[in-house]
């Protein structure tokens, strides 16, 4: 039976990196997938030839529109918020925007809840109360999503991860051969996204390897920065493809909702009406 599923997120690429193996999934198995991003991500880092017009958020959003496209996605929505931003000090609001995380609870809720309602959404693609890595808007986009599903009674709610131990083997590796810049810390990873036990679904998702490439390809402005700095979707991307399928074989989920101790799950529509 084909369900209705919509993935939350707080930028354009912030799909490509999560849950854009799932949404391809879902889309090539018949289900219908909504994608919504909350802002238009014209804070994100990129380097000058995208962002010094003023006009990222824009490129970002056409960008985010090619990702859908690649994933299969029926329909994409902007909530119309602006990025918040990863400084120190959120900036004053733009000319006729508002930054997400100033937006009232409620209002934004509502905005994703009437999609929600309009299309009987049966799963939601959310993130944790910390938003997996600790971003402002990532963090909103958790507020916001667990309102817009009490308010929808949106059957299942998923929250998109990474398990932890995982990440930190990984960076573990990678750092004997390859040195970070000065301002990454791995060990922040240390307390980001999820430990492997709370993890509630595992999604084998190699056979759409090509469509999360794709998706993460589509955000050109996120590969990109000036003075030769490397940026981690531009990482991605030189992977081999044989390495890479590997790598971005499985993506993961953490249902609150689940009994502990429950078996792990592999399909996110498992055990829906």
């Amino acid at each position: 039976m084909p369900h209705t599923l919509l993935a939350f997120h707080a930028h354009p690429d912030d799909e490509a990196l999560l849950t854009a193996g799932t949404m391809a999934r879902a889309a090539a198995e018949g289900h219908r997938v909504i994608l919504v991003v909350a802002t238009d991500g014209n804070e994100g880092l990129a380097s000058s030839s995208f962002a010094a017009d003023g006009r990222l958020g824009e490129r970002r959003l056409d960008e985010v529109r090619e990702s859908a496209r690649a994933l299969g996605v029926a329909r994409l929505e902007h909530l119309g918020y602006a990025d918040s931003g990863l400084g120190p000090e959120t900036r004053p609001d733009p000319p006729g925007q508002t930054r997400f995380i100033r937006a009232d609870l409620d209002e934004a809720a509502g905005l994703l809840a009437d999609i929600m309602l309009e299309e009987s959404v049966d799963v939601l693609l959310t993130y944790d109360a910390n938003g997996g890595y600790g971003h402002r808007d990532h963090v909103k986009v958790h507020q916001v999503g667990a309102r817009a599903a009490e308010l929808a009674r949106t059957p299942r709610v998923l929250h998109a991860t990474v398990p932890r131990d995982t990440i930190c083997r990984a960076l573990a590796v990678v750092g004997k051969v390859y040195r970070f810049p000065a301002a990454f810390d791995p060990t922040t990873f240390e307390r980001a996204f999820s430990p492997r036990a709370d993890i509630t679904h595992r999604v084998n998702v190699r056979r759409y390897a090509s469509a999360k490439r794709a998706s993460m390809r589509a955000h050109a402005s996120q590969a990109s920065a000036d003075g030769g700095a490397d940026r981690t979707l531009a990482a991605f991307l030189r992977i081999p493809r044989p390495l890479y399928d590997v790598v971005f074989a499985h993506e993961w989920f953490v249902d609150p909702a689940r009994p502990s101790g429950a078996p792990l799950a592999h399909d996110v529509f498992a055990g829906l009406a």
